[in-house]
């Protein structure tokens, strides 16, 4: 049952790994149209009155989902120093208490939070002024993200909890678990 679970979190943070990279493309895409659009309308073409507000919309799901690429990969800030300076046992609990920190930052202020914003902003009918996107949708970013770290985390406490090898110096809890 672990291993199905670990084998879920894998394949989502293959997906959304994927989803970034072309989420990103597509940014630098656009962007490079909106530059030439403006550039071009030196000469009489008409620029591009979507390029910019896209930009806008893309760089927001980046950003969330991409965090949530970067704690999947542990990849985001931490006081290392501080945490080698404890006993083995001792960083273990301190990962626990972390990962239950973020996990629940994550349900609150992104899954909950984010879903209360994407359910008030489709009620109220808001939409992008150029693309006429309901914002509701832009809004989706924060809980999927959300839900992503949730998952990730808890992957994470799992391999803390159920993979008893001590923490040495030089070896995270990560590499810890893929030794075993």
């Amino acid at each position: 049952m672990m291993q199905s679970f670990f084998k879920l979190s894998d394949a989502v943070q293959r997906l959304l790994e994927l989803l970034v990279i072309l989420l990103v493309l597509t940014l630098v895409g656009d962007v490079l149209w909106g530059v030439a659009a403006r550039f071009g309308s030196h000469f009489g073409l008409s620029p591009s009155l979507w390029t910019e507000e896209l930009a806008r919309l893309l760089l927001i799901w980046v950003t969330f989902l991409g965090a949530a690429v970067g704690f999947a990969r542990r990849e985001h800030l931490g006081l290392d120093y501080f945490a080698n300076k404890l006993h083995p046992d001792a960083r273990r609990t301190l990962a626990c208490v972390s990962e239950l920190i973020v996990i629940a930052f994550a349900a609150t202020a992104l899954v909950y939070g984010g879903m209360v914003l994407v359910r008030e902003t489709l009620g109220a009918g808001q939409f992008t002024p150029a693309l006429q996107l309901k914002m509701g949708y832009v809004y989706l970013a924060a809980p999927i993200a959300g839900a992503c770290i949730i998952l990730f985390g808890l992957k994470r406490l799992l391999e803390l909890i159920f993979h008893p090898a001590p923490m040495s110096q030089t070896h995270d809890v990560e590499t810890a678990a893929r030794l075993d």
